[in-house]
């Protein structure tokens, strides 16, 4: 039986193997162990991997066989969504604050109350990437509350979706699809979604064999992005359209 494989204590960031030796069982598991330091972290995305795990176990780093992913020019946005957007139900911002944004993902949810992956360390790690404008959130607010919001990282003409959360029916929905327009605005070309969920596939998201997404990896990683500050364009929020 194969067997993750175990990152060696005080390894260097760039020790991981190679994403096709990933288990087919569980789907993606590759790694065991390591840390989640900035460099470490920016490695893994570079090279399809991402961490995913909970407060009982050790980090865990994934490279499933098929990815999730979205071309922004393929967005899908619904009679009823593009309706919700005229209405400018929600006053939207970027990096306004990412902590608070995390901690509302990592919130239980559901009615179960189960809590999800983001662990405190997780959280840490992510608003660390955050201060060095690796990781960014989208904020919806709705009479100065925060109602919705997702983050993810950033890389060459890709942004790494990582989690979402919704406390007002569409606010992620709405968040996530001006994100698209803006990062489509911006030059990128990719956005990773991770795994499958029908949420992402109606909104045109699809998957991709892990080779596929590797090689696009590699060419839109090593394109230089954008390098603004990251708000929305003004007329994107007024008009609703990329």
């Amino acid at each position: 039986m194969r067997r993750p494989y175990w990152i060696p204590h005080n390894a260097g960031p760039y020790d991981f193997p190679k994403v096709e030796t990933a288990l087919d069982y569980p789907d993606g598991l590759l790694a065991v162990g390591g840390d989640l330091s900035i460099s470490r972290l920016m490695v893994a995305y570079r090279r399809g991997i991402f961490p995913w795990y909970s407060d009982d176990q050790p980090i865990l780093w994934w490279a499933p066989s098929q990815r999730m992913v979205m071309f922004p020019e393929e967005l899908q946005v619904s009679r009823s969504l593009r309706k919700t957007i005229r209405k400018q139900a929600f006053q939207l911002t970027i990096d306004q604050n990412f902590r608070q944004v995390m901690s509302e993902c990592a919130a239980p949810r559901g009615e179960d109350h189960s809590g999800t992956w983001i662990t405190p360390e997780m959280l840490e790690a992510y608003c660390r990437l955050n201060e060095y404008d690796f990781a960014h959130s989208v904020e919806a607010w709705q009479d100065g509350r925060l109602v919705g919001g997702l983050y993810g990282v950033a890389l060459g003409k890709v942004f790494f979706g990582e989690s979402m959360f919704s406390r007002v029916t569409d606010a992620s929905k709405v968040a996530y699809v001006h994100l698209v327009w803006q990062l489509w605005r911006w030059g990128y070309e990719l956005i990773d979604c991770q795994v499958h969920t029908k949420h992402l596939e109606s909104l045109g998201a699809s998957l991709v064999p892990r080779a596929d997404y590797c090689r696009l990896l590699d060419y839109l990683c090593d394109i230089k992005s954008y390098t603004g500050v990251w708000q929305f364009d003004p007329d994107l929020l007024e008009h609703g359209a990329p």
